[in-house]
């Protein structure tokens, strides 16, 4: 039995277009998260979002007044947030490692649950990019989960025996390792634990448990919903 892990860029291309066009109703836990981040961002700043998803955070964005501009591998969704919103040249088609936007472009890079979708060097080299399309002082904003234990997240191929994450992660994070991921070229202004809830999704079984799961992070009970969220500001080169 082979074990998939989707390192390879059009295995990762294949798991999220289907999420993001066919599996799109995957995305509306999302939605807390997003306003969250949304929220922290300057009014009028000009905004990239790397990984569109189901274009959740581009209508808060908007909402917000935020001048946001999106970049993702697949078409589909890049096409649809295009029409969506009349985003045009705003929104491209494209990877995280190598941004088609120039220099010194942007105030904020959001990237929300998408490291953890990245191979070590493009880890790596993501992180090059976003320092050079942020302005000086400009800020990367993200999520990834909590020191997720990949092994439980595997599934089975009832076709071929394969053995792949059920999301396609393929890194697994804790503060530190945050920390150290923007250790040249950034300052890390904010690394937290925490979970994230969307109440107007849930039902009132669901409302309690997470009233109790925000309740207990304030605590310090971490969880399986946790996640890092962090603020990164450009400070210099990486060279």
């Amino acid at each position: 039995m082979s074990i998939l892990v989707a390192t390879d860029q059009k295995a990762q291309d294949r798991i999220w277009e289907h999420f993001q066009n066919e599996g799109a109703e995957s995305f509306q836990q999302s939605a807390g998260r997003l306003r969250f981040l949304a929220n922290r961002i300057s009014r009028g700043s000009r905004v990239l979002d790397v990984g569109v998803g189901a274009g959740v955070f581009e209508s808060l964005a908007i909402e917000r007044g935020l001048d946001i501009h999106c970049l993702d591998p697949s078409e589909r969704s890049i096409r649809a947030l295009q029409k969506r919103h009349g985003l045009g040249e705003q929104a491209q088609v494209g990877y995280s490692q190598d941004m088609p936007f120039a220099n010194d472009t942007f105030d904020y890079v959001v990237m929300s649950e998408v490291l953890e979708h990245l191979s070590d060097q493009v880890v790596t080299d993501t992180v090059a990019e976003v320092q050079r399309v942020l302005v000086p002082g400009g800020r990367m904003l993200g999520t990834v989960p909590s020191r997720e234990s990949l092994d439980e997240q595997q599934v089975i191929c009832p076709c071929c025996g394969d053995r792949f994450h059920r999301w396609g992660h393929l890194q697994s994070f804790s503060p530190d390792r945050i920390r150290d991921m923007f250790s040249r070229g950034f300052v890390v202004e904010h690394v937290q634990e925490r979970p994230f809830e969307s109440f107007p999704h849930l039902n009132w079984k669901g409302k309690t448990f997470a009233a109790v799961r925000l309740l207990l992070s304030r605590l310090g009970v971490r969880s399986r919903q946790d996640r890092i969220w962090f603020v990164a500001r450009k400070s210099g080169d990486l060279n």
